[in-house]
């Protein structure tokens, strides 16, 4: 079933008719992996679908590497491996933990909250805008743009240099997109991944000079507190530095920039739930967790196998591929009730679009403060109607919304 692998096939909406097979009669099922495009085929792997095994899988790294291949379903070259491990998210404990517990404590709810009245600010007057002209095409005039800024704010990066974020995001992250794909073949003529190191020395450059310039002269931002960042007398490495901004603005970025149209896609989708929630804004924290369940901004996460496991009865060998599917795992009936109903006030509500284990987002606050002041603006307006289809990233990584008519 390579429905569940192509990135065309999410491009063209959720395959979830296709997951919700697999939760009922293969819950842990070896996909194909066919080429696409310019990129050549894989050997294939498992795909985890159901709830309880996907939070298995991401809260047993022993077991499940995220370093041993990284964390995307198609392969890395063997050659950026060691590169690609000094990312946080490419690690297992207890290097891992090591550096989590470094850099966790520059993400304080003080340095946080401080920007809530800027985000909200900010929604008003790109939302403001829109509502003025009657419509508008919700990414490209507003929800690509707020994330963008208020990480640019938080790193401490300049104003002037924002578009260098979102080129680097629209590189790494829509590569399988044709509308942002930027392929870079090498001398045979083969592609060569955008997560490579020779793709990303432009950004890995720019990070550096601004670790500098904050050593230098230190501000109350994220990139200050993490060249500062001191846990038993261990710091970032330059290495460890440089990954870590990209991590920060590829994931800090996108996630952020999927969550905002897919949530408001859902209420659009559910008027009655976009009426109640307009009616009683105080639904607002319950409504954020719930439109994270139902549009996660992350499709998938890979790991491989570090030994011979038995999972739901299938035997996986070390070093094969086991992704985790965790639109399936928010959507799964054996855990959520009514599962496709959008639930305004469900409870409990543990879904796992922020993962789960080791690797649960170090971001994940900023990301609902986000949220929550967009979301507070938007139910101010009249209620929006669609103007149009949306369109969807092509990718079987991020669950991205590229257009998304609106009209007023």
């Amino acid at each position: 079933m390579n429905g569940v692998f192509d990135p065309r096939t999410f491009g063209a909406g959720v395959p979830h008719e296709a997951l919700r097979l697999l939760r009922d009669t293969a819950p842990v099922s070896w996909q194909s992996e066919p080429a696409v495009g310019v990129w050549p085929a894989g050997p294939g792997f498992w795909a985890v679908t159901r709830y309880d095994d996907v939070r298995h899988v991401l809260r047993t790294p022993g077991d499940f590497s995220s370093a041993l291949g990284a964390t995307q379903i198609r392969d890395p070259d063997p050659a950026d491996l060691p590169f690609l491990r000094r990312m946080i998210l490419n690690m297992d404990p207890p290097e891992q933990v090591r550096l989590r517990r470094i850099v966790t404590g520059t993400f304080t709810r003080r340095r946080l909250e401080r920007f809530a009245g800027v985000v909200r600010e900010r929604a008003a007057v790109l939302l403001g805008a829109a509502v003025a002209r009657g419509r508008c095409d919700l990414p490209r005039e507003v929800t690509d743009d707020l994330p963008l800024q208020n990480l640019a704010d938080l790193l401490g990066v300049p104003a002037g240099d924002r578009a260098l974020l979102l080129r680097w995001t629209n590189r790494v992250i829509g590569y399988q997109d044709p509308e942002h794909a930027q392929v870079v073949t090498d001398a045979e003529g083969r592609p060569v991944n955008p997560r490579s190191p020779a793709q990303l020395a432009d950004m890995f450059g720019y990070a550096e000079e601004l670790a500098e310039r904050k050593r230098a002269e230190p501000a109350d931002d994220l990139m200050s507190a993490l060249v500062q960042a001191e846990v038993d007398g261990q710091r970032l490495t330059d290495a460890e530095l440089k990954m870590f901004f990209f991590l920060l603005v590829i994931a800090g970025n996108d996630t952020v920039r999927s969550a905002l149209p897919g949530g408001v896609l859902a209420l659009l989708d559910n008027p009655d739930a976009y009426r109640r929630l307009r009616a009683d804004p105080a639904l607002l924290p319950s409504a954020i967790e719930e439109l994270l369940r139902v549009h996660p901004p992350v499709l998938t996460f890979r790991r491989t196998a570090t030994r011979h496991v038995v999972l739901r009865g299938q035997r996986i060998a070390p070093g094969d591929k086991v992704v985790v599917y965790h639109v399936s795992a928010n959507h799964d009936e054996r855990h959520f009730p009514h599962p496709f109903r959008l639930d305004l006030t469900r409870d409990p509500n543990d879904h796992v679009s922020f993962g789960q284990g080791p690797h649960l987002c170090l971001g994940a606050a900023f990301a609902r403060l986000q949220m929550r002041e967009f979301f507070t603006e938007f139910l101010r307006l009249p209620q929006a109607e669609p103007d149009g289809e949306p369109r969807r990233l092509v990718s079987n990584f991020i669950n991205g919304i590229t257009s998304l008519p609106l009209r007023w």
